[in-house]
Protein backbone atom coordinates (compact mmCIF):
# COMPACT_ATOMS: atom_id res chain seq x y z
CA UNK A 1 0.00 0.00 0.00
CA UNK A 2 1.58 3.11 -1.19
CA UNK A 3 1.80 6.27 1.42
CA UNK A 4 -0.95 8.46 -0.64
CA UNK A 5 -3.75 5.35 -0.48
CA UNK A 6 -2.89 4.96 3.05
CA UNK A 7 -2.99 8.63 3.85
CA UNK A 8 -6.18 8.92 2.28
CA UNK A 9 -8.16 5.83 4.00
CA UNK A 10 -10.37 7.24 6.09
CA UNK A 11 -11.61 5.60 9.74
CA UNK A 12 -14.02 2.63 9.29
CA UNK A 13 -15.95 3.67 11.86
CA UNK A 14 -17.67 7.04 12.91
CA UNK A 15 -16.07 8.27 16.52
CA UNK A 16 -19.77 8.66 17.62
CA UNK A 17 -20.62 4.65 17.25
CA UNK A 18 -17.54 3.87 20.42
CA UNK A 19 -18.72 2.60 23.71
CA UNK A 20 -21.64 0.57 25.12
CA UNK A 21 -22.04 -2.79 26.49
CA UNK A 22 -18.48 -3.78 25.02
CA UNK A 23 -16.76 -1.26 26.90
CA UNK A 24 -18.56 -1.60 29.78
CA UNK A 25 -17.66 -4.88 29.80
CA UNK A 26 -14.28 -4.66 29.51
CA UNK A 27 -14.56 -2.02 32.60
CA UNK A 28 -15.90 -4.82 34.47
CA UNK A 29 -13.51 -7.26 33.68
CA UNK A 30 -10.44 -5.02 34.34
CA UNK A 31 -12.21 -4.14 37.25
CA UNK A 32 -12.64 -8.04 38.84
CA UNK A 33 -8.74 -8.80 37.61
CA UNK A 34 -8.06 -5.85 39.60
CA UNK A 35 -9.85 -7.46 42.64
CA UNK A 36 -8.06 -10.57 42.53
CA UNK A 37 -4.80 -9.18 42.12
CA UNK A 38 -5.50 -6.80 45.04
CA UNK A 39 -6.34 -10.69 46.93
CA UNK A 40 -3.24 -12.16 45.98
CA UNK A 41 -1.13 -9.34 47.11
CA UNK A 42 -2.87 -9.33 50.97
CA UNK A 43 -1.30 -13.13 50.42
CA UNK A 44 1.56 -12.26 49.67
CA UNK A 45 1.31 -9.51 52.44
CA UNK A 46 0.59 -11.92 55.33
CA UNK A 47 3.28 -14.38 53.92
CA UNK A 48 5.90 -12.13 52.98
CA UNK A 49 8.53 -11.42 50.23
CA UNK A 50 9.50 -15.04 51.05
CA UNK A 51 6.84 -16.17 48.54
CA UNK A 52 8.44 -14.81 45.89
CA UNK A 53 11.07 -15.63 43.88
CA UNK A 54 13.38 -12.69 45.16
CA UNK A 55 16.10 -13.41 47.57
CA UNK A 56 19.03 -11.64 49.39
CA UNK A 57 21.02 -12.10 46.17
CA UNK A 58 18.66 -10.92 43.87
CA UNK A 59 16.61 -8.59 45.71
CA UNK A 60 14.52 -6.99 42.95
CA UNK A 61 12.06 -8.94 40.67
CA UNK A 62 9.49 -9.50 38.05
CA UNK A 63 8.00 -5.81 39.68
CA UNK A 64 10.70 -3.66 39.28
CA UNK A 65 11.38 -4.78 36.08
CA UNK A 66 7.77 -4.11 35.92
CA UNK A 67 8.09 -0.54 37.40
CA UNK A 68 11.18 0.57 34.64
CA UNK A 69 9.03 -1.23 31.98
CA UNK A 70 6.26 1.25 32.84
CA UNK A 71 8.25 4.14 33.40
CA UNK A 72 9.35 4.23 29.84
CA UNK A 73 6.16 3.80 28.67
CA UNK A 74 4.54 6.47 30.20
CA UNK A 75 7.83 9.21 29.41
CA UNK A 76 7.51 8.06 25.76
CA UNK A 77 3.90 9.17 25.83
CA UNK A 78 4.15 12.20 27.36
CA UNK A 79 6.75 13.09 24.88
CA UNK A 80 4.63 12.10 21.93
CA UNK A 81 2.16 14.62 23.24
CA UNK A 82 4.20 17.28 24.58
CA UNK A 83 7.09 17.27 21.58
CA UNK A 84 4.56 19.19 18.26
CA UNK A 85 3.15 21.56 20.65
CA UNK A 86 6.48 23.01 22.88
CA UNK A 87 8.58 23.22 19.38
CA UNK A 88 5.41 24.21 17.47
CA UNK A 89 5.40 21.25 14.62
CA UNK A 90 2.39 19.86 13.42
CA UNK A 91 0.94 17.51 15.39
CA UNK A 92 -0.23 13.70 15.06
CA UNK A 93 -3.91 14.57 14.48
CA UNK A 94 -5.21 15.37 17.79
CA UNK A 95 -4.44 12.61 19.86
CA UNK A 96 -2.65 14.49 22.15
CA UNK A 97 -5.38 14.09 25.13
CA UNK A 98 -5.22 9.84 24.44
CA UNK A 99 -1.44 10.32 24.87
CA UNK A 100 -1.26 12.12 27.83
CA UNK A 101 -3.34 9.66 29.64
CA UNK A 102 -1.91 6.65 28.56
CA UNK A 103 1.11 8.34 29.90
CA UNK A 104 -0.70 9.07 33.11
CA UNK A 105 -2.35 5.50 33.67
CA UNK A 106 1.02 3.76 33.15
CA UNK A 107 2.65 6.30 36.16
CA UNK A 108 0.29 5.23 38.43
CA UNK A 109 0.71 1.57 37.52
CA UNK A 110 4.84 2.51 37.88
CA UNK A 111 3.73 3.42 41.17
CA UNK A 112 1.71 0.59 41.87
CA UNK A 113 4.78 -1.60 41.09
CA UNK A 114 6.79 -0.06 43.73
CA UNK A 115 4.44 -0.87 46.49
CA UNK A 116 3.48 -4.34 45.55
CA UNK A 117 7.33 -4.76 46.18
CA UNK A 118 7.71 -3.34 49.46
CA UNK A 119 7.37 -6.22 52.13
CA UNK A 120 5.76 -3.03 54.67
CA UNK A 121 3.98 -1.00 52.53
CA UNK A 122 2.66 0.78 55.73
CA UNK A 123 5.98 2.05 56.57
CA UNK A 124 6.10 3.85 53.21
CA UNK A 125 5.71 7.04 55.33
CA UNK A 126 9.45 6.75 56.81
CA UNK A 127 10.79 7.07 53.36
CA UNK A 128 9.74 10.32 53.54
CA UNK A 129 10.19 11.07 57.22
CA UNK A 130 13.82 9.78 56.63
CA UNK A 131 14.86 10.57 53.68
CA UNK A 132 18.22 10.37 51.80
CA UNK A 133 18.54 13.28 49.61
CA UNK A 134 22.04 11.78 48.40
CA UNK A 135 20.19 8.61 47.12
CA UNK A 136 18.65 7.69 43.47
CA UNK A 137 16.02 6.38 45.14
CA UNK A 138 14.91 9.04 46.69
CA UNK A 139 15.61 11.28 43.38
CA UNK A 140 13.32 8.97 41.38
CA UNK A 141 10.60 9.53 43.99
CA UNK A 142 10.64 12.83 43.79
CA UNK A 143 10.75 13.32 40.53
CA UNK A 144 7.96 10.40 39.53
CA UNK A 145 5.60 12.20 41.67
CA UNK A 146 6.21 15.80 39.99
CA UNK A 147 5.92 13.84 36.61
CA UNK A 148 2.38 12.49 37.46
CA UNK A 149 1.37 15.83 38.91
CA UNK A 150 2.50 17.88 35.65
CA UNK A 151 1.05 14.85 33.45
CA UNK A 152 -2.03 15.78 35.28
CA UNK A 153 -1.79 19.35 34.86
CA UNK A 154 -0.97 19.19 31.50
CA UNK A 155 -4.32 17.44 30.39
CA UNK A 156 -6.25 19.75 32.27
CA UNK A 157 -4.09 22.75 30.37
CA UNK A 158 -5.57 20.95 27.49
CA UNK A 159 -8.56 20.71 28.11
CA UNK A 160 -9.07 24.65 29.25
CA UNK A 161 -7.69 25.47 25.81
CA UNK A 162 -9.71 23.63 24.04
CA UNK A 163 -12.62 24.90 25.86
CA UNK A 164 -11.19 28.51 25.13
CA UNK A 165 -10.32 29.49 28.89
CA UNK A 166 -6.64 29.26 28.54
CA UNK A 167 -3.80 30.60 26.41
CA UNK A 168 -1.48 29.04 23.67
CA UNK A 169 1.59 30.47 25.18
CA UNK A 170 0.80 29.36 28.86
CA UNK A 171 -0.26 25.88 27.20
CA UNK A 172 3.17 25.72 25.25
CA UNK A 173 5.33 26.87 28.82
CA UNK A 174 3.74 23.60 30.45
CA UNK A 175 4.88 21.28 27.22
CA UNK A 176 7.94 22.30 26.98
CA UNK A 177 8.55 21.37 31.67
CA UNK A 178 6.63 18.60 30.57
CA UNK A 179 8.96 17.53 28.44
CA UNK A 180 11.65 18.34 30.41
CA UNK A 181 10.41 16.30 33.50
CA UNK A 182 9.61 13.42 31.00
CA UNK A 183 13.25 13.37 29.75
CA UNK A 184 14.19 13.57 33.63
CA UNK A 185 12.01 10.86 35.10
CA UNK A 186 13.59 8.08 33.22
CA UNK A 187 17.05 9.16 33.45
CA UNK A 188 16.65 9.06 37.44
CA UNK A 189 15.42 5.73 37.29
CA UNK A 190 18.47 4.81 34.64
CA UNK A 191 20.72 6.18 37.53
CA UNK A 192 19.45 3.92 40.37
CA UNK A 193 21.04 1.12 38.01
CA UNK A 194 23.97 3.19 36.32
CA UNK A 195 25.06 4.65 39.46
CA UNK A 196 26.07 0.99 41.25
CA UNK A 197 29.53 0.40 40.91
CA UNK A 198 29.41 -3.06 42.24
CA UNK A 199 27.05 -4.18 39.68
CA UNK A 200 29.42 -4.51 36.21
CA UNK A 201 26.09 -4.72 34.25
CA UNK A 202 24.99 -1.73 35.28
CA UNK A 203 27.86 0.45 36.03
CA UNK A 204 27.61 2.88 32.76
CA UNK A 205 27.55 6.23 31.60
CA UNK A 206 25.38 5.13 28.46
CA UNK A 207 22.44 4.11 30.45
CA UNK A 208 20.36 7.12 31.13
CA UNK A 209 20.27 8.18 27.43
CA UNK A 210 19.87 4.18 26.53
CA UNK A 211 16.61 4.55 28.90
CA UNK A 212 15.21 7.61 27.27
CA UNK A 213 15.41 5.99 24.24
CA UNK A 214 13.98 3.15 25.24
CA UNK A 215 10.86 5.18 26.53
CA UNK A 216 10.34 6.67 22.87
CA UNK A 217 10.35 2.87 21.41
CA UNK A 218 7.61 2.06 23.80
CA UNK A 219 5.89 4.63 24.57
CA UNK A 220 5.08 5.42 20.75
CA UNK A 221 4.53 1.74 20.08
CA UNK A 222 2.17 1.99 22.62
CA UNK A 223 0.64 5.13 21.33
CA UNK A 224 -0.20 4.06 18.13
CA UNK A 225 -1.69 0.48 19.37
CA UNK A 226 -4.19 2.56 21.26
CA UNK A 227 -5.03 4.98 18.20
CA UNK A 228 -5.27 2.21 16.38
CA UNK A 229 -7.47 0.42 18.15
CA UNK A 230 -9.33 3.38 19.25
CA UNK A 231 -9.92 4.16 15.53
CA UNK A 232 -10.92 0.90 14.77
CA UNK A 233 -13.39 0.71 17.76
CA UNK A 234 -14.97 4.44 16.51
CA UNK A 235 -13.66 6.43 19.35
CA UNK A 236 -11.79 8.67 17.31
CA UNK A 237 -11.10 9.69 13.40
CA UNK A 238 -7.21 9.57 12.59
CA UNK A 239 -5.79 10.27 9.04
CA UNK A 240 -3.52 7.45 7.97
CA UNK A 241 -0.78 9.61 7.00
CA UNK A 242 -0.38 10.62 10.96
CA UNK A 243 -0.43 7.03 11.56
CA UNK A 244 2.62 6.58 8.83
CA UNK A 245 4.32 9.54 11.02
CA UNK A 246 4.33 8.19 13.87
CA UNK A 247 5.67 4.13 12.61
CA UNK A 248 8.17 6.13 11.01
CA UNK A 249 9.46 7.83 14.24
CA UNK A 250 9.11 4.94 16.34
CA UNK A 251 11.34 3.49 13.59
CA UNK A 252 13.93 6.06 14.19
CA UNK A 253 13.72 5.14 17.77
CA UNK A 254 13.92 1.47 17.20
CA UNK A 255 17.34 1.89 15.41
CA UNK A 256 19.14 4.52 17.95
CA UNK A 257 17.95 1.94 20.53
CA UNK A 258 19.78 -0.72 19.02
CA UNK A 259 22.65 1.35 18.05
CA UNK A 260 23.12 2.16 21.92
CA UNK A 261 22.75 -1.69 22.78
CA UNK A 262 25.59 -2.08 19.84
CA UNK A 263 27.56 0.39 21.31
CA UNK A 264 27.20 -1.27 24.82
CA UNK A 265 28.62 -4.71 23.65
CA UNK A 266 31.20 -4.02 21.45
CA UNK A 267 32.60 -1.59 24.21
CA UNK A 268 32.29 -4.30 27.43
CA UNK A 269 32.70 -7.28 24.64
CA UNK A 270 36.19 -5.93 22.77
CA UNK A 271 39.67 -8.01 22.83
CA UNK A 272 40.50 -7.79 26.95
CA UNK A 273 37.24 -6.05 27.89
CA UNK A 274 36.04 -6.97 31.84
CA UNK A 275 32.65 -7.29 30.47
CA UNK A 276 33.14 -10.49 27.74
CA UNK A 277 31.39 -12.53 31.10
CA UNK A 278 27.89 -10.13 30.47
CA UNK A 279 27.99 -10.46 26.69
CA UNK A 280 28.08 -13.92 26.78
CA UNK A 281 25.70 -14.31 29.22
CA UNK A 282 23.28 -12.08 27.04
CA UNK A 283 24.45 -13.52 23.64
CA UNK A 284 24.31 -17.64 24.53
CA UNK A 285 23.86 -17.54 28.22
CA UNK A 286 20.95 -17.91 30.15
CA UNK A 287 19.45 -14.97 29.01
CA UNK A 288 20.00 -15.53 25.30
CA UNK A 289 16.10 -15.93 24.68
CA UNK A 290 15.76 -12.47 25.63
CA UNK A 291 18.81 -11.16 24.35
CA UNK A 292 17.66 -12.47 20.72
CA UNK A 293 13.46 -11.30 20.75
CA UNK A 294 14.79 -7.74 21.72
CA UNK A 295 17.25 -7.82 18.84
CA UNK A 296 15.15 -9.42 16.09
CA UNK A 297 12.09 -8.18 17.38
CA UNK A 298 13.36 -4.46 17.23
CA UNK A 299 14.71 -5.13 13.91
CA UNK A 300 11.30 -6.24 12.26
CA UNK A 301 9.72 -3.33 14.02
CA UNK A 302 12.43 -1.07 12.11
CA UNK A 303 11.77 -3.02 8.60
CA UNK A 304 8.05 -2.35 9.05
CA UNK A 305 8.37 1.59 9.49
CA UNK A 306 10.66 1.86 6.53
CA UNK A 307 8.92 -0.22 3.80
CA UNK A 308 5.93 1.34 2.62
CA UNK A 309 4.46 -1.52 1.36
CA UNK A 310 4.49 -3.07 4.87
CA UNK A 311 2.49 -0.32 6.72
CA UNK A 312 -0.47 -1.55 7.04
CA UNK A 313 -2.64 -1.11 9.84
CA UNK A 314 -2.18 -4.92 10.66
CA UNK A 315 1.75 -5.19 10.31
CA UNK A 316 1.93 -1.70 12.12
CA UNK A 317 0.05 -2.65 15.58
CA UNK A 318 2.63 -5.91 15.02
CA UNK A 319 5.35 -4.13 14.62
CA UNK A 320 4.50 -2.24 17.62
CA UNK A 321 3.79 -5.06 19.71
CA UNK A 322 7.16 -6.01 18.87
CA UNK A 323 9.27 -3.32 19.86
CA UNK A 324 7.27 -3.26 23.29
CA UNK A 325 8.32 -6.69 23.75
CA UNK A 326 11.42 -6.15 22.94
CA UNK A 327 11.61 -3.14 25.45
CA UNK A 328 10.30 -5.56 28.08
CA UNK A 329 12.75 -8.31 27.82
CA UNK A 330 15.68 -5.40 28.02
CA UNK A 331 14.34 -4.90 31.30
CA UNK A 332 14.23 -8.77 32.37
CA UNK A 333 17.78 -8.79 30.66
CA UNK A 334 19.00 -5.65 32.88
CA UNK A 335 17.30 -6.66 36.30
CA UNK A 336 18.32 -10.42 35.95
CA UNK A 337 21.78 -10.21 34.79
CA UNK A 338 22.64 -7.55 36.85
CA UNK A 339 22.34 -9.95 39.73
CA UNK A 340 23.23 -13.00 37.80
CA UNK A 341 27.15 -11.48 37.79
CA UNK A 342 27.90 -11.61 41.68
CA UNK A 343 29.42 -8.94 43.08
CA UNK A 344 31.21 -11.18 46.32
CA UNK A 345 32.35 -14.12 46.33
CA UNK A 346 30.33 -16.71 47.94
CA UNK A 347 29.61 -20.68 48.33
CA UNK A 348 27.82 -21.99 45.61
CA UNK A 349 24.41 -21.64 46.47
CA UNK A 350 21.68 -24.80 45.28
CA UNK A 351 18.26 -22.90 44.17
CA UNK A 352 15.63 -24.49 42.24
CA UNK A 353 16.80 -23.10 39.32
CA UNK A 354 20.02 -24.90 39.69
CA UNK A 355 18.76 -28.06 40.90
CA UNK A 356 16.40 -28.17 37.98
CA UNK A 357 16.01 -29.64 34.22
CA UNK A 358 13.26 -28.72 31.58
CA UNK A 359 11.25 -31.73 33.35
CA UNK A 360 10.48 -29.42 35.69
CA UNK A 361 8.23 -26.52 33.81
CA UNK A 362 9.09 -23.22 33.13
CA UNK A 363 11.86 -22.57 35.63
CA UNK A 364 13.56 -25.74 34.60
CA UNK A 365 13.39 -24.01 30.99
CA UNK A 366 15.80 -21.22 32.05
CA UNK A 367 18.05 -23.48 34.50
CA UNK A 368 20.86 -21.65 35.64
CA UNK A 369 19.40 -18.17 36.26
CA UNK A 370 19.54 -16.48 39.87
CA UNK A 371 15.78 -15.66 39.54
CA UNK A 372 12.14 -16.70 38.21
CA UNK A 373 8.93 -15.31 39.23
CA UNK A 374 6.72 -17.51 40.93
CA UNK A 375 3.10 -17.88 40.08
CA UNK A 376 1.60 -15.09 43.23
CA UNK A 377 4.33 -12.84 41.55
CA UNK A 378 2.85 -13.24 37.98
CA UNK A 379 -0.59 -12.82 39.62
CA UNK A 380 -0.51 -9.70 41.41
CA UNK A 381 1.56 -8.38 38.19
CA UNK A 382 -1.78 -9.28 36.23
CA UNK A 383 -4.10 -7.57 38.87
CA UNK A 384 -1.97 -4.38 38.93
CA UNK A 385 -2.03 -4.52 34.72
CA UNK A 386 -5.58 -4.62 35.20
CA UNK A 387 -6.12 -1.50 37.37
CA UNK A 388 -4.12 0.23 34.08
CA UNK A 389 -6.46 -1.06 31.84
CA UNK A 390 -9.48 -0.24 34.68
CA UNK A 391 -8.43 3.60 34.24
CA UNK A 392 -7.88 3.75 30.86
CA UNK A 393 -11.77 2.40 29.94
CA UNK A 394 -12.95 4.84 32.74
CA UNK A 395 -11.25 7.62 30.82
CA UNK A 396 -12.08 6.87 27.52
CA UNK A 397 -15.63 6.67 28.44
CA UNK A 398 -16.15 9.41 31.31
CA UNK A 399 -13.21 11.87 29.99
CA UNK A 400 -13.54 14.61 27.10
CA UNK A 401 -10.42 13.14 25.41
CA UNK A 402 -11.96 12.74 21.72
CA UNK A 403 -10.38 15.36 19.77
CA UNK A 404 -12.03 18.52 19.18
CA UNK A 405 -9.67 20.46 17.38
CA UNK A 406 -8.11 20.60 14.02
CA UNK A 407 -5.02 18.76 14.16
CA UNK A 408 -2.02 21.09 14.51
Amino acid sequence: MSETTSAAKPAKAPAAKFGGKGLNIGIVVAAIVTVAGLVLWGVQLSGGLVQTGMRNLDSWGLYITMFMFLVGLSAGGLIISSVPRAFGMKGFGGISKVAVWTSICCTVLAIGFVVVDLGHPLRLWELFAYSNLGSPLMWDIIVLAVYLILSIVYLWATLRFEGGKGSEKSLRVISVVALVCAILVHSVTAWIFGLQQGREMWYTALLAPWFVSSALVCGTALVLVVVIALRKAGYLELAQENVVKMVKLLGAFVLVDLYFFGCDLLTAGFPNASGAEVVAMLVSGPLAPFFWIEVIGCAVTAIIAFTPRLRTNPLIVAGALLAIVGIFCKRVQLLVGGFQIPNIDYAGVVTPYTATNWAGGMAGAYQGMVYWPQPIEFGVVLGVVGLGALLLLLGLKFLPLKPVEKPQ
